[in-house]
């Protein structure tokens, strides 16, 4: 059951929040990087953080308004936008390839004086802000369908972009760029979250009916992607563990317990 919308600068408060820790994120990896059975631990615990919103707070709402036409509609425009998006992020991604340094570029780096600023991943970076703005969208539509869902998706997103912030930083690390860059340029990036939460939340707020239901199943389909596609591929990269998958399942149960007694 949906409740009052929260006020702006609340609101506020909850697109902040994970911006901050994304940035976090990155400061903590340039200080000491986590290691991979780390990272895949915070991957699943997020992916069953983000299923246990979906199937707790979301799904009830959209089941509970019976528009069948509606919620295929935007399920389905959900499922195209994100399989889109996948498409030109990854071709983004192999327009930047790493190239091999050449004799006459050894000699320069090893000569005195400073060295020059190692090129930006720009296909990565892309895709990286495209994600951001994505969740902050989400985000919109979560304060979109009510208060609770909206703070439960924002904490969850918080413990996703936490992750994110740390992959990157380590990302553009090994790419040679220097640790305050890498913490600017993240802090540049989460910024597109509060963009995206800005942009659903202003168009959306007030939503009601068909629309909210069309907006509500779009954003069930961009999550459930989100989960099934990038945090669970990412986190099965490390070799599968008993803790690990428990990590899953704490994340789904802990959320699910907080939405039933908050």
């Amino acid at each position: 059951m949906t409740t009052a919308a929260p006020t702006w600068p609340t609101l506020l408060g909850f697109f902040l929040l994970p911006a901050a820790v994304m940035v976090g994120g990155a400061a903590l990896a340039m200080w000491r990087a986590p290691g991979p059975k780390l990272r895949s631990a915070i991957l699943h615990f997020a992916a069953g953080v983000i299923f246990s919103v979906v199937a707790v707070e979301l799904l009830p709402d959209i089941v509970q308004h019976h528009a069948p036409y509606e919620v295929a509609l935007g399920f389905g425009l959900g499922v195209a936008a994100m399989l889109g998006l996948r498409y030109f992020t990854q071709r983004l991604e192999k327009q930047v390839e790493p190239a091999q340094p050449t004799a006459a570029a050894t000699m320069e780096t090893s000569a005195p004086g400073p060295a020059p600023a190692a090129p930006l991943p720009w296909g990565l970076l892309v895709a990286i802000g495209i994600d951001i703005l994505i969740d902050g969208l989400l985000l919109g539509i979560g304060f979109a369908a009510g208060a609770k869902e909206g703070t439960l998706l924002a904490i969850a997103l918080t413990i996703e972009l936490l992750s994110l912030g740390l992959a990157t930083a380590v990302e553009l690390r090994q790419g040679g760029h220097g640790k305050g860059r890498v913490v600017a340029i993240v802090a540049g990036t989460s910024l597109l979250l509060l963009v995206g939460a800005g942009i659903g939340t202003t168009v959306l707020r007030g939503a009601t009916g068909n629309l909210l239901e069309i907006v509500l199943s779009f954003g069930l389909a961009a999550l459930l992607f989100l989960v099934t596609e990038e945090l669970l591929t990412e986190a099965h990269e490390e070799t599968e563990t008993p803790l690990l998958t428990l990590a899953f399942f704490v994340g789904f149960l802990l959320f699910l317990l907080l939405g039933m007694v908050a």
